[in-house]
């Protein structure tokens, strides 16, 4: 027997003493009947969730145009799953410029993928009220997935893109409590930064547009970005030093965010070794960019594999919830001529073993 929601049934009974939102639920009396045996207060009582996803795709073709979450900027439904696949002319880039974002921090997820949406081309998961820096794609496609959960929603999101041709780098982007000097972007432009007082400015000064060897055009180094003075991360620019989680072996807090960048000799890469690695799984992220390709995500209890750049840059930037908090990482870093990388990380591995024996 069917019970609707918000009756003098078992669901009214239920919310009354739990102040819960009966509308999402059904009541379905005797349970035990269909199989079911109940494990909360009310035993003939079985909880069924009516949840409808709100599902949008899209492929978008055009050179530019506009993106936005659905109903923005009123919020967008619980339960999207919804896609945009933008596909520009062969050896173009895209560029995606957000001009609005607010997500549920932590529940309702943008992840921007560097080509079709496989874990290999995760660029960056996005959630919060920040609004996010430009993103540039490697090829010439980027595709956005956006995933809500079952309450609460921001105003969602609005940016827009545009097709690059081959000569230009893309804006590199704003930064929080910051300045940018240069308005062009095309090789041979250069960009610069500073902070606003109380801020410190970690990373390079000077962004310079360059020529690849693909034939395209990148930036010689991530964007900077400024930090309080007493905020977690910086720059490090020794040949050698350890990355460490705040309060490591103890538990690093909540809602942290800390960045880290690297900074070796031109010509030289960098190799990174783990010893080890506690984060909450899916919630605490570490993400490491200045590899080959896409960025790279770390979450859980794994020991990461040990990682070596392709510049002379290494970025980490970790961040954790509101929820729950472990030991987190310890990794040494060590900069060193391209040739000389693997032995390096085969020397860390014979101390890290030498340590734990």
């Amino acid at each position: 027997m069917l019970h609707a929601a918000g009756d003098n049934g078992c669901c009214s009974a239920w919310c009354k003493q739990f102040d819960c939102g009966c509308v999402f639920f059904l009541c379905l009396y005797h349970a035990e009947e269909f199989g079911f045996k109940a494990s909360h207060p009310f035993n003939s009582c079985l909880f069924l969730f009516l949840l409808t996803a709100q599902n949008c795709s899209y492929t978008l073709h055009s050179p530019n145009g506009t993106i936005e979450s659905p109903g923005y900027p009123y919020g967008y439904p619980n339960y999207a799953n919804c896609t945009w696949v933008i596909v520009a002319a062969e050896h173009n880039r895209i560029q995606l410029v957000f001009q609005g974002f607010a997500l549920e921090e932590d529940f309702d997820i943008l992840s921007v993928y560097d080509g079709p949406p496989s874990p290999g081309n995760l660029r960056t998961r996005l959630t919060g009220f920040q609004l996010p820096s430009p993103i540039v794609s490697t090829g010439a496609r980027l595709t956005l997935w956006l995933l809500s959960d079952y309450a609460v929603s921001g105003q969602g999101f609005k940016a827009v893109y545009e097709a690059l041709p081959s000569y230009t780098c893309g804006n590199p982007g704003q930064l929080i409590n910051g300045h940018q000097q240069g308005s062009t972007f095309n090789i041979g432009d250069k960009i610069r930064y500073s902070c606003s007082s109380g801020y410190v400015l970690e990373g390079h000064t000077t962004l310079s547009c360059l020529a690849t060897s693909a034939g395209t055009a990148a930036w010689d180094f991530p964007l900077p970005y400024c930090r309080a003075d007493d905020g977690c991360g910086g720059t490090l620019r020794g040949q050698s030093g350890v990355i460490k989680t705040p309060n490591y072996p103890a538990e690093y807090n909540n809602n942290a965010d800390c960045t880290w960048t690297v900074l070796a000799e031109p010509g030289d890469t960098i190799a990174l070794v783990f010893s080890d690695f506690q984060l909450e799984d899916d919630y605490d992220l570490l993400e490491v960019s200045g590899t080959e390709g896409s960025s790279q995500w770390f979450t859980g209890p794994n020991l990461p594999s040990p990682i070596i750049s392709s510049k002379n840059w290494l970025r980490l930037h970790f961040t954790s919830d509101g929820n729950h908090k472990l030991r987190g990482f310890s990794a040494q870093y060590q900069g060193r001529r391209h040739s000389h990388s693997t032995k390096f990380i085969f020397r860390l591995f014979q101390q890290l073993c030498i340590t734990f024996i």
